[in-house]
């Protein structure tokens, strides 16, 4: 059972107070110690915010997140989401205050931050089908309310500035001239001369016009080049723009160099091309040793030049950006025209205008073999997967970052930092992210392609939720912050649903009726009031509705929380109304058929390990009730003035709790840990939560209910999530039930249609996936899984943030 967050913070305090002497590593002490949960608590605890730990104690603390009670009813916005991330990120040390609204213990054993925004899902998504999210309701152990936000929220998470502090800004500005001393030992290296320090999209790297001339490229109108044929290219191509990676082999023959093999890869590095091609001349040297082509090789083919520049033009998408090495030969030999190349030997630059080998760039950078002795000359599709990946590898990571880590391997030589005592302090950014980065821990997004501020070298785009997750997993570096956008729900919903206050409505209407009971017959004349009387010593009514039929009176009462559902079931079915016995019963549909699996789910979450739901019952004398019935053990009749039981005269509307006289009567029963009274601020709360130390002490309260009810006491397990105000509350914020129409009220209790199915195998999905992620996560990484919710014209759909801390297996 998670220890409670008040306990924690009076053994904080107690701890506080014992002089340095008295805490010390003594296991023959800790042998005396008292075995009372209080002690046993208190040797788990440190001093938090200490300096240095106590080492005997260290291996056993691990940092925990948790709401404190009396907040969990409060949704929180972005920004105090961010105020969690920083804190957990930098921690005091960094001059960042504590999160006022959550409590993370032993910030500073926590080694990554990962968070997952599940784009188009809402709280009401969640509880809807949750028993299908199996993984995400097990992993996490702490909810609570997220307020949606209009802005994009993985950039509100990279984006959002910390608050200035002097020892923030003395760390980040150490750390900047740090760098910036490397970086101006790096100002005169050929690539950092050429390209810059920053990391900049593909187009950067595209050759212009110029430098193809200069560098031998096949040009349109420049002499020469009259008879060579041009792709169907567009004029000017984008950072989004694919890349294909080109390579090809050759034969001497009487007029020099000819094509005998060319191979084509598409930007995932697929073979969209390899054909062997007939040179036009006698071939004086096949080149075997280099292209691997023998006379036998050739001596069936009938692909001609023309051919394969025909297959080229009809692959390349207009706006393909050509990779090769020494890209100018292979085109040559193509005797192809292509306007926007990217040329991987003049990417990876060496002094005086000298080349690496594609052999060994790939070697140093890719850490691949390729062109090896043991094969028979030189794999083009091989060479053209290297190529591209060395030009993939140097737009992602930067021209700076290339020569850091590959200086010594490649160019032969290090630098040494210079001193930077004299050099102004600048002025360091308080962006999230450029402060990690400052401080050398990497942050990386994957997801869809979003406005995301931050340099392309930290982004993934992808296009399905399995290519966010394998990128993520095959990560050879684990970033320190990863955000990860997982978006097939949200397509899905747009696709079936495309308004988000229908989506809203599907939804919850299967929310509204788990808090649903059918009950009648009842008396002739028998008024909606009577019915709430009656039904409110369960729990807070939200609506009556009254069925009359031609020949009785139903009534259809829906429960503000699940537990008075349960209660109503429980306690006021089949029992005698001025002689007439009723029958309480849930609604009848397909929606409601695993409902119990739902109830019993909920009920087992470890946040309701230890949790009753209490109703107290306002009692008066009465007379003896003629024609009551015997049911349950009690004698049960109802009177328009409230319900009678045995004789007692209960009433809820006007009952009051107290906790003092809830732990008086339940403590008798165990040890009660905390007693929660929801209520509105001015408001006497009618119902009570009530913790027990243990599962063992709420499984004893619960077998004494038939003695809590002559103390007037209704209880049963806590169903409601305890962040939640209310189980309908996200049902009730952005639908008018008064404002629903009956063609609408039809469509959102069409419940388990194909549409239904098809949600609910898609969540499955997702589910697993977010299983697979957690367990990939390291120990000691701090995992937010955000469902963001919808805004629209008419209001906000409330979402739901899941925290937990990964601790080891």
């Amino acid at each position: 059972m998670n220890l409670n967050l008040e306990d924690s913070e009076t053994i904080t305090l107690n701890i506080e107070l014992l002089p340095p002497a008295a805490v010390t590593c003594n296991r023959q002490k800790k042998r005396n110690v008292d075995s009372g949960a209080h002690e046993k608590a208190k040797r788990l605890k440190t001093v938090p915010d200490s300096e240095k730990s106590l080492e005997c104690q260290s291996s056993s603390y691990s940092s925990r997140i948790s709401v404190p009670p009396e907040r969990l009813g409060q949704p929180i916005t972005v920004s105090e989401l961010t105020e969690l991330l920083h804190y957990a990120a930098l921690g005091k040390t960094g001059g960042i205050k504590r999160p006022s609204w959550c409590r993370l213990s032993h910030q500073k054993r926590i080694k990554a931050i990962n968070v997952v925004v599940l784009e188009g899902l809402t709280q009401g998504h969640f509880y809807r089908h949750y028993l299908a999210l199996k993984h995400l309701r097990s992993n996490y152990t702490t909810r609570v309310t997220f307020t949606p936000t209009s802005t994009n929220l993985p950039s509100g998470i990279f984006s959002n500035k910390l608050p200035e502090s002097d020892g923030l800004t003395r760390t980040l500005s150490q750390r900047e001239n740090k760098n910036n001393g490397l970086h101006r030992g790096l100002m005169s290296h050929p690539v950092i001369t050429k390209f810059g320090t920053q990391t900049r999209g593909l187009t950067a790297y595209v050759l212009p016009q110029d430098e193809m001339i200069k560098r031998h490229f096949p040009v349109k109108g420049m002499p020469g080049f009259e008879e060579f044929v041009c792709t169907e290219s567009v004029d000017c191509v984008t950072d989004s723009s694919p890349l294909y990676g080109l390579d090809c082999e050759m034969c001497l023959t009487v007029k020099g160099y000819e094509l005998a093999r060319v191979s084509l890869v598409d930007n995932d590095g697929n073979c969209v091309l390899d054909e062997l091609v007939k040179p036009q001349r006698i071939v004086l040297n096949y080149l075997t040793e280099f292209s691997g082509i023998t006379r036998a090789m050739l001596r069936p083919i009938k692909t001609t030049l023309r051919d394969v520049q025909a297959k080229i033009k009809s692959l390349l998408p207009s706006d393909a950006v050509l990779v090769g090495h020494s890209l100018n030969n292979d085109l040559m030999a193509l005797k192809l025209i292509h306007p926007h190349v990217i040329d991987t030997s003049l990417l990876y630059r060496r002094e005086f205008g000298q080349k690496f080998k594609l052999k060994v760039l790939a070697e140093a950078v890719l850490k691949r073999q390729i062109q090896t002795e043991e094969k028979t000359g030189h794999n083009p599709v091989e060479d053209a997967v290297a190529a591209l990946e060395l030009a993939q590898y140097f737009i992602k990571t930067g021209p700076r970052q290339v020569v850091e880590v590959h200086l010594e391997e490649l160019w032969g030589y290090t630098i040494e930092e210079e001193s930077s005592e004299s050099a102004p302090a600048p002025t360091p950014s308080l962006r999230f992210a450029d402060i990690l980065q400052t401080l050398g821990r990497p942050v990386a997004y994957l997801g869809k392609r979003s406005d995301i501020t931050l340099d392309l070298s930290n982004q993934q785009w992808h296009n399905s939720d399995k290519e966010v997750l394998i990128s993520f997993r095959t990560k050879t570096q684990c970033p320190f912050l990863s955000v990860l956008q997982f978006s097939s729900i949200s397509d899905h919903l747009k696709r079936c649903l495309p308004s988000p206050e229908l989506q809203h409505q599907k939804v919850c209407a299967n929310l509204r009726e788990m808090c649903v009971v059918f009950a009648g017959p009842f008396p002739a004349g028998f008024s909606e009031e009577e019915v709430k009387r009656l039904f409110c010593c369960c729990g807070p009514v939200r609506k009556i509705k009254m069925l009359n039929t031609t020949f009785r009176v139903h009534a259809e009462v829906e429960f503000v929380l699940l537990e008075g559902a349960v209660l109503a079931l429980k306690t006021l079915n089949g029992f005698n109304i001025q002689g007439q016995s009723i029958k309480v019963q849930r609604p009848v549909n397909e929606s409601m058929l695993d409902l119990d699996l739902t109830l019993d789910a909920l009920m087992d979450h470890s946040s309701n390990s230890g949790h009753i739901y209490a109703v107290k019952l306002k009692s008066s004398t009465a007379e003896s009730i003629p024609a009551s019935e015997k049911i349950n053990g009690h004698m049960l009749d109802v009177r328009c003035s409230g319900v009678r039981i045995n004789g007692t005269h209960l009433q809820s509307t006007k009952s009051k709790l107290c906790e003092e006289t809830i732990r008086e009567t339940f403590s008798n029963l165990g040890s009660v840990e905390r007693v929660h009274l929801p209520a509105k601020p001015g408001k006497y709360s009618r119902h009570a939560y009530i913790q027990f130390e243990s599962s063992e002490d709420k499984h004893a309260a619960l077998s004494a209910s038939e003695d809590l009810l002559k103390r007037n006491y209704l209880i049963c397990p806590c169903l409601t999530p305890l962040h939640l105000s209310s189980w309908i509350t996200t049902a009730t914020n952005s639908v008018d039930p008064g404002k629903e129409t009956a063609e609408d009220k039809e469509m959102t209790h069409i419940n388990n249609s194909s549409q239904d199915q098809e949600m609910d195998l898609l969540m499955r999905k997702l589910d697993r996936r977010l299983g697979k992620l957690f367990r990939s996560l390291s120990d000691d990484t701090l995992s937010v899984v955000v469902l963001p919710g919808l805004t629209s014209a008419h209001g906000h759909v409330p979402g739901l943030c899941l925290m937990e801390v990964k601790k080891a297996s």
